[in-house]
């Protein structure tokens, strides 16, 4: 349900943007609130309390954020809180955000590996997901999984590539459970 919300409202966000031709300067503040808000977990708390009725929340966030960002933003918050829906805010900007990056063509890739990259090796497989995706440019994840034995994971949207040794070993064990001895 929370997704269906998110995408609901991160793509009237989207496409308001879009219209007003205010996609950069829109997707920074939403950077910006979206840092604001997850730092923040005491407004969070008051913005989620069930004892606040709903005027009181949008009057709260008017004397907040009018002013200091743009009147789209504000408006978008508005609407989540009088729908009841700013417990899902973090994930609509987060939704937002995704869908700019999609619309730059910036793909997310988080890289799974057993033993830590050196810095020669990250730029090569930057660069060979930027050569074998639609993508022109690549956020990177990385993160060490020793677990793994080796080889890498690679996971850019629902896509997943798994070429590690630990995986390996498991079809090689399921294909041989499936022999039979004769």
């Amino acid at each position: 349900m929370a997704k269906l919300i998110s995408k609901t409202y991160g793509d009237a966000l989207y496409e308001l943007a879009v219209e007003r031709n205010m996609v950069d300067s829109l997707t920074e503040e939403v950077r910006a609130l979206r840092t604001i808000l997850s730092e923040n977990t005491d407004f969070s708390k008051l913005m989620n309390h069930p004892k606040i009725v709903r005027e009181e929340k949008e009057e709260i966030m008017e004397k907040v954020f009018k002013g200091k960002m743009a009147d789209e933003l504000t408006g978008f918050l508005r609407i989540m809180i009088a729908n009841d829906r700013y417990a899902d805010v973090i994930k609509t900007l987060d939704y937002y955000i995704a869908r700019v990056k999609e619309l730059k063509n910036i793909g997310i890739a988080y890289v799974t590996t057993a033993v830590p990259l050196n810095e020669i090796q990250k730029s090569n497989i930057r660069q060979r997901l930027i050569d074998t995706t639609k993508y022109v440019e690549m956020e990177m994840n990385y993160e060490v999984d020793e677990s793994l034995i080796g080889g890498v994971v690679i996971r850019i949207g629902d896509r997943v590539v798994d070429s590690s040794i630990r995986t390996k070993l498991y079809e090689l064990s399921k294909d041989l459970c499936k022999i039979q001895l004769q």
